[in-house]
């Protein structure tokens, strides 16, 4: 039987946690997770969604805010003697002490083709970044960050629509059966973990809430891109009478420079507006303070018609 702890936090990492507990000849010994926070509008304390999948399945929960330094949980792991940790956006940097404690290795789940977009936010920056491919690596955790060999890879296809929630909705599904034989492999010997390539090494920075600020002076597809990588967060956004609008949903259309920000046109489709090169039509959006709406039912309230300028 093989021994793991899983340590996980998010919504993505639920189903890799409820999958593996499938397999006859793997346990959970137990979960590490990451401590309960305020969430939401009313900053209710909330448990992350990998605590209550594991509850649900009554499974061992140990939260902790910083893992290298909680000497009791790390006397705890040691105790269970465990063959493997896996990690899948566990969300804390793991100490040497910590990577020595399994017999045999930690692996980790990262949501990119090693090495390109090593670090925190590889969905999101490879759909910013207008890629048309993106995937899946299991790897050894070393120190450094994402650097270490390779056990699998698979590769997905980001559409021109796909937004970065419905490509972790993609990664979320996979990610099981990728981490499943890559434990397999290493626990019987059958898989011989590469190193990375010394080249195509790039790093995905997690955005800030500016970033979601848009630039109608950048041409439309590269606006597009932007959208649609932050429908999670911070999303992107513009103002209209001094209003914050943030934008959840948008198509880009080619053509010629226009006025940016200018409306150009409204129909039942959405909001037509200019950009430094080609146009976007937002289809989706958030007025401050109300929920999302149609783009075009909000125009009907909101005096907005062509000529306006969103900034």
């Amino acid at each position: 039987m093989i021994k793991a702890v899983f340590m996980g936090t998010p919504q993505i990492a639920v189903n890799s946690l409820n999958k593996l507990l499938n397999f006859n000849d793997l346990q959970i010994a137990a979960v590490v997770t990451q401590p309960d926070r305020p969430c939401g509008r009313g900053n209710k304390i909330t448990p992350p969604p990998v605590k209550e999948a594991a509850l649900k399945n009554a499974l061992t929960v140990y939260q902790t805010a910083s893992i290298g330094k909680d000497t009791e949980l790390l006397d705890t792991l040691k105790k269970l003697e465990p063959d493997f940790f896996i990690t899948f956006a566990f969300g804390q940097i793991l100490t040497q002490e910590v990577l020595d404690i399994p017999k045999i290795a930690t692996i980790n789940l990262h949501a990119s083709l090693l090495p390109a977009y090593r670090g925190a936010n590889p969905i999101q920056r490879a759909i910013y970044n207008g890629e048309k491919e993106t995937g899946i690596t299991t790897m050894i955790t070393v120190l450094e960050l994402d650097a270490g060999d390779i056990c699998m890879q698979e590769k997905i296809k980001i559409t021109e629509n796909m937004t970065d929630l419905e490509l972790s909705e993609i990664i979320s599904d996979k990610a099981p059966f990728l981490i499943y034989p890559t434990i397999k492999g290493l626990y019987n010997k059958s898989l011989a973990p590469q190193k990375q390539p010394e080249t195509g090494i790039t790093i995905a920075k997690k955005f800030k809430k500016e970033d979601g600020r848009v630039n109608w002076q950048n041409n439309a597809l590269d606006i597009h891109n932007q959208i649609r990588s932050m429908t999670i967060w911070p999303c992107a956004y513009t103002t209209s009478c001094d209003r914050i609008i943030k934008l959840v949903e948008a198509e880009f259309i080619d053509g010629n420079a226009c006025k940016p920000g200018e409306v150009l046109k409204i129909t039942k489709e959405g909001i037509e507006v200019g950009t430094g090169k080609g146009s976007i039509l937002i289809k989706k959006l958030k007025p401050e303070g109300k929920p999302v709406l149609n783009a075009f039912d909000w125009t009907n309230g909101a005096k907005i018609e062509p000529g306006c300028v969103f900034k």
